[in-house]
């Protein structure tokens, strides 16, 4: 877990992960070329979520999303990688350990699906807005 001041007063370190838009009812933890398709599907849908862009994925900025997660109270990770054992597992169990108390929901994760990845079947593999907007769907279920 990276250490250092708060990513939102602009003394970021190098491992800072950004906090790319603020929201309050949901965190997004994303990076890469998800970053904004997130941002997309959520601007167009007039989702109030939170968009973390971890830029980096070891060593990832903990606090920043820990922080996050105490504010909002529901967890989503969105990576193109395949589902188990990606960036998504390890977020994950990262919140389980340290945010369970303040989590109204499950931590979800909207990933590619665990195969080699389908050049010819991109738009199916790579999570899209459809794919993002069920699981926030999903997530704001639990009150």
């Amino acid at each position: 877990m990276a250490h250092g001041a708060d990513a939102r007063h602009g003394r970021r370190g190098r491992h800072r992960g950004p906090v790319v838009r603020d929201g309050n009812d949901l965190t997004i933890v994303t990076y890469g070329s998800m970053v904004p398709v997130v941002t997309a599907a959520i601007e167009k849908n007039k989702v109030d979520a939170e968009i973390i862009d971890l830029r980096t994925i070891m060593p990832y900025d903990g606090e920043t999303i820990l922080q996050s997660v105490k504010k909002t109270g529901r967890a989503m990770i969105v990576h193109e990688a395949p589902r188990t054992l990606g960036m998504g597992a390890e977020i994950s169990a990262f919140l389980a350990e340290r945010a369970i108390d303040y989590l109204m929901g499950p931590i979800l994760r909207v990933t590619g699906p665990d195969t080699p990845f389908p050049y010819r079947l991109e738009d199916y593999y790579l999570p899209n807005e459809r794919k993002i907007m069920k699981a926030i769907g999903r997530l704001m279920e639990f009150r």
